[in-house]
């Protein structure tokens, strides 16, 4: 055993995944990945490449560091930890904000740390936002009201978990549901609970090793003119987000708890 392969086998019980759901993820078969978790074979660059995006760990840190030693979020603030994150700017030198469209939804997962993939997304420039690293995500749903499947959410990127705080709104990027706009209700040791501002939606818990990227709202625009309609159908949501946090409140009076949904 090595102290690469010690750290990719312990990362991966972290995640709480197979050696096929690893493999799966960075295109081997089960059998070859095996191999370099026991030692017997190293992988060759790009694949410690993908292994490296896979767990959300630098590749400085796989090969030197015994990651077990780290609690995870240490591990997430850590300075050897350079995970990659290109950015683009303008001739001023400010940031460029990259728009993730709609279409490049599924491919952000895999290409966020991807400097051709993010070069080749639009860009636009809001000064007014001040410093930061920002980027804009597509919004879908009716979780987030009033944030609708033609908002973007434009997020200043979180370097450490220390930074996030309940109460505040955020994008999550994660391995199990790719780009997630959510509410944070608490965060403990190993895990977030995040809701939706829809009390028709439950909150969930997602394991902050699930978590690739945290990006804190900013600010957020729509791409479609407002309609008449639009502000009925606001207050009927309105009227029944109000009947379900009161039947809430009826089910917790009684003991009872509320379902996902």
């Amino acid at each position: 055993m090595s102290l690469f392969s010690d750290n990719i086998k312990y990362l991966r019980i972290r995640k709480d995944v197979t050696q096929q759901v690893v493999a799966d993820a960075v295109g081997l078969s089960r059998p070859r990945y095996a191999k370099y978790e026991d030692g017997t074979n190293f992988p060759p660059p790009d694949l410690l490449v993908g292994l490296s995006r896979y767990f959300n760990v630098s590749i400085d840190m796989l090969l030197t560091i015994d990651v077990r030693k780290y609690p995870l979020d240490d591990l997430l603030r850590m300075e050897d930890n350079r995970i990659l994150l290109p950015v683009k700017v303008d001739r001023e030198g400010r940031n460029l904000i990259e728009i993730v469209p709609h279409k490049a939804r599924a491919g952000y997962l895999t290409g966020y740390s991807d400097p051709e993939f993010i070069e080749n997304l639009p860009q636009i420039s809001l000064p007014f936002l001040g410093p930061g690293i920002h980027r804009a995500f597509p919004i879908s749903g009716d979780s987030m009201p009033p944030h609708t499947d033609t908002s973007f959410v434009v997020g200043r990127y979180v370097e450490s978990l220390g930074e996030i705080r309940a109460g505040k709104t955020y994008i999550l990027i994660t391995q199990s549901e790719g780009i997630i706009y959510k509410r944070l209700k608490k965060r403990t040791e190993d895990a977030v609970t995040v809701s939706s501002d829809n009390m028709v939606y439950a909150p969930y818990d997602i394991k902050l090793s699930d978590i690739a990227q945290i990006w804190e709202f900013a600010c957020s625009f729509n791409m479609k003119e407002a309609d008449p309609d639009d502000l009925a159908n606001i207050n009927v949501k309105d009227a029944l987000i109000s009947v379900r946090r009161e039947i809430q409140d009826v089910r917790q009076q009684l003991g009872l708890k509320s379902k996902r949904n």
